[in-house]
């Protein structure tokens, strides 16, 4: 009885802190306070190379929620007229790729490499096609994943200036969306923590 006294005891508290993590993801700014926190600055840099991370959700034939709004802004960035190149780098690079020309990109400024299936063989496998390139280079991808990725590219010898997706930040807006970002911010510490032993990231 004892044994299933102190068992009940750990579910009741188990619960309990899952019901207060849950309340305070919802009802407070934590999540956006931590998206933020990893994002850094939300603006639009100049640069003339643009490297754009797909999703790891996407597959060859399309692309995910977050890899649509990373190209939306890719989009949007190419129009500024600084950008000479867009270098798109995963595996669901052709989705992406379709989707850029689709919206006025020209095929012959854009560069794919869709081998990589993790941040650091973006990292690797673009700086294979880019070291020698002149110009500033901008890195776009999420909110959630910036701090992580431009750490990797450091790693590997990339120097870029950060363009940040709101996605988590965007989601964070509704309540709704508070507790899925609040899972989203909770794998990609958890993603920083392995890179980190792994020796991937620089800081």
């Amino acid at each position: 009885m004892t044994i299933v006294r102190r068992l009940a005891r750990w579910l009741y508290r188990l619960l309990a802190a899952i019901g207060l993590i849950t309340v305070l993801a919802i009802s407070t700014p934590i999540v956006s306070w931590w998206a933020r926190a990893y994002s850094g600055s939300i603006d639009q840099p100049r640069g003339d190379v643009l490297i754009l991370l797909s999703a790891a959700a996407d597959d060859a034939n399309g692309i995910s929620y977050s890899s649509y709004w990373r190209a939306r802004m890719a989009v949007l960035a190419w129009k500024t007229g600084s950008f000479k190149t867009v270098v798109v780098s995963g595996r669901s690079g052709p989705g992406i790729l379709n989707f850029l020309v689709a919206e006025g990109v020209p095929r012959k400024a854009i560069i794919t490499e869709s081998r990589s299936t993790s941040t650091r063989e973006n990292a690797l496998d673009t700086a294979g096609l880019i070291r020698n390139m002149p110009g500033k280079k901008v890195l776009l991808t999420s909110d959630f994943h910036m701090y992580r990725a431009i750490r990797v590219f450091r790693k590997v010898g990339i120097t870029v200036t950060p363009m940040a997706v709101p996605d988590v930040l965007h989601d964070t807006q509704n309540w709704s969306g508070r507790f899925s970002g609040f899972e989203i911010m909770l794998i990609e510490t958890a993603k920083i923590a392995y890179y980190r032993l792994r020796g991937w990231i620089v800081f």
